[in-house]
């Protein structure tokens, strides 16, 4: 799915009371990050492979 604006969405395990992030999937080979607290502070943008490495190694370390 391809769209000019970023669909955002929070992770079904992000139930801490609000200490989350919000991640957009639906730009081809970009993935911008922002604050679920504050959304207009702006995002951060990674690459596709840079932002599948990241959840790579974070999910290899969670307990």
């Amino acid at each position: 799915m391809t769209t000019d604006n970023p669909q955002w969405f929070t992770s079904s395990y992000s139930n801490n009371g609000g200490q989350c992030i919000e991640v957009a999937t639906n730009l081809p080979g970009t993935v911008p990050v922002r604050d679920t607290k504050d959304r207009d502070a702006g995002t951060l943008t990674f690459s596709a492979d840079s932002w599948s490495a990241f959840v790579r190694f974070a999910s290899d370390r969670s307990v």
